[in-house]
């Protein structure tokens, strides 16, 4: 199995400790793989499923784009999103819609398909 990074330091040194625990030789840290996925960024559809790269979504709501002549309707379906957790003002969903070009969306407007 291989050793993950470091959550403190982002080191590639790390070392098992136990079978749950492991050990940074470069700051000192104590991790478990739980600890890990806390600090996972998660983001949720419309529904409260979890959202991950390469997944398909459908848009739930008409959505107006501004600039353009008429909105995303309701049920167009997405392929291979993105998740990008430093989007701007919640829209975590990195996309390219036919059509319309490269978009950023919430969760909130989105279901998995």
């Amino acid at each position: 199995m291989e050793t993950p990074q470091c959550p403190i330091c982002s080191s590639e040194y790390t070392y098992e400790l136990t079978d749950t625990t492991f050990g940074c030789s470069e700051c000192g840290n104590e991790f478990t793989q739980a600890d890990l996925e806390a600090d996972k960024f998660v983001v949720l559809d419309s529904v409260g499923q979890p959202l991950a790269d390469g997944d398909a979504v459908i848009i739930i709501q008409d959505l107006p784009v501004k600039g353009m002549p008429k909105p995303i309707k309701k049920g167009t379906k997405v392929k291979n999103i993105r998740i990008n957790e430093f989007g701007k003002n919640g829209h975590y969903i990195d996309s390219k819609i036919d059509g319309f070009g490269a978009i950023g969306l919430k969760g909130s407007v989105v279901k998995k398909a």
